[in-house]
């Protein structure tokens, strides 16, 4: 009667370790296809949905300007007044058209017409009330105006509907983004298991046809004065039984970074939606704030201190709202709105803006300066804000006081060219060699009410104008941080 041919011992190792292999390749091809979804998520997240948002927020923040400049031309008589309604106006209207081009399903495009038809017949009868008090007819401009108040409330409605259109598309694109990431963890769960019974698997087939069989060997080999061939078989062994323990290993790190970027996921999901409410309870309030202060800046008679005591406050004011809006666009990279600039002249304006704060902690200044830096491409505001942040982390590490040097050079690095080099440094309790590397990451901070995004926001910004961040620092001796830019024509 015919048999088959037994297999081979080396043949059943290679055909499981085939097996673990292949199992572990298909599995990190899933989750890598899974990371790709996320992405693909997320993009239309912070891409789309937020920008079809932030559309809405401006076109509800022009809508609001615009409510009081009427009031202030009924009061005053001033045309600066109908001019700056003017300006509101035009805001509105491309904040719509934009809006329309966004929209991408009925129930937008409907939303998005309906806020043109009432915007059309509120302009035409506040134009009517403008009318009216321009030929003195105010009992008739006051009646119109109260009318014209229900029309403005109904726009604002209509408007808070389309940002609620958009919230709503952004909860449901992360509750998809969440039932992926559930796919994922599933699936990792199986191939996690499935290596694991594999690898038990080849233990126990190892214990019963390997070393089983060494042991006898070693024992005989023993008895017959060979110790040394037996040494070589267990060496051999543990060699094989290394390799294997590695590749789980590895498998093991692969499934801990894909479960690490699901978690930067998340946390990215929640600073959108958490933006998204930050914008809306903040930059109102400071946008009424900016203008009763441009209006006592026109009414009352001002001393020339008094003066630049309302130019700081409405420059700290401009400070935080850009900390809102970089908040808000953390998951996107920033808009740089690029012009030649020397650095020298940001690094003047960040100390006279900061004049005041730097009294308060107690922190003396110096500039190590040679000559003015060379024009370099950059934004101002986002450079002006990467300067302000390490300057005022730097007055916070030195809690009694302190010393900043901010020192400029020109250098030239090869194959980049030309570049300029500003170093921010404090002689505060500087940072643990251990914490250096996460400083810059996002989220990281080691103070009690930090957010743990202005180090990362700073890194991002330079990166986009070419540069880059670096962090030297002692425990006990302070800390150094070094931008360098290129400079280009």
């Amino acid at each position: 009667m015919w048999k088959p041919e037994p297999v081979s011992l080396r043949t059943r190792v290679y055909a499981m370790l085939s097996m673990i292999v292949v199992i572990t390749f298909i599995g990190s091809m899933v989750m890598v296809c899974y990371t790709f979804r996320m992405e693909e998520i997320l993009s239309s997240i912070t891409e789309k949905y937020l920008h079809t948002f932030q559309t809405a927020e401006s076109m509800e923040a022009a809508l609001v300007n615009q409510k009081g400049f009427v009031s202030y031309f009924f009061l005053d008589g001033d045309p600066e007044w109908l001019r700056q309604l003017g300006e509101y106006r035009r805001i509105f209207k491309e904040k719509l058209h934009a809006a329309r081009l966004m929209a991408d399903t009925d129930i937008q495009l409907k939303a998005v017409e309906r806020i043109d038809q009432e915007y059309g017949a509120y302009i035409s009868a506040k134009d009517r009330v403008i009318a009216y008090y321009e030929v003195g007819d105010k009992e008739n401009g006051l009646k119109l105006h109260k009318e014209v108040r229900y029309l403005f409330i109904s726009i604002l409605n209509l408007c808070e509907q389309f940002k609620e259109m958009q919230v709503d598309r952004i909860h449901k694109a992360m509750e998809n983004g969440h039932v992926q990431a559930g796919k994922l963890r599933y699936i990792s769960i199986l191939v996690s298991i499935f290596v694991v019974i594999m690898a038990i698997t080849l233990i126990s087939f190892f214990i019963q046809h390997i070393l089983e069989p060494l042991r006898k060997l070693a024992g005989e080999a023993s008895r017959m004065g060979t110790s040394a061939a037996s040494q070589n078989e267990i060496k051999s062994l543990s060699h094989s039984v290394r390799y294997l323990i590695e590749d789980v290993d590895q498998t093991h790190t692969e499934l801990t970074k894909s479960r690490e970027t699901l978690l930067q996921a998340e946390k990215m999901a929640l600073v959108g939606k958490l933006a998204a409410g930050m914008a809306h309870s903040i930059r109102n309030p400071f946008t009424s704030v900016k203008m009763r202060m441009f209006s006592l800046g026109r009414t009352l008679k001002l001393t020339e201190t008094q003066k630049d005591d309302l130019d700081v406050i409405s420059q700290e004011i401009r400070h935080i709202d850009t900390i809102v809006q970089n908040f808000l666009e953390f998951s996107r990279p920033p808009k740089l709105k690029m012009q030649q600039v020397s650095p020298s002249v940001i690094v003047d304006l960040v100390i006279q803006l900061l004049e005041h704060r730097l009294i308060s902690y107690e922190v003396r200044i110096e500039v190590i300066r040679k000559r003015p830096l060379p024009p370099v491409p950059a934004d101002p505001e986002q450079l002006k804000e990467v300067l302000v942040n390490l300057v005022v982390n730097a007055c916070e590490a030195m809690k009694k006081g302190g010393r900043i040097v901010i020192s400029e050079e020109e250098t030239i690095e090869r194959p980049i060219g030309k570049m300029v080099v500003i170093r921010v440094s404090d002689n505060g309790p500087g940072i643990p060699g251990s914490l250096l590397d996460k400083v810059l990451q996002p989220f990281f901070t080691t103070k009690e009410e930090g957010t743990g995004l202005g180090l990362s926001i700073a890194s991002r910004i330079i990166e986009e104008h070419g540069g880059r961040l670096n962090l030297t620092s002692t425990e006990g001796m302070g800390a150094t941080f070094m931008i360098t830019l290129p400079v280009r024509d």
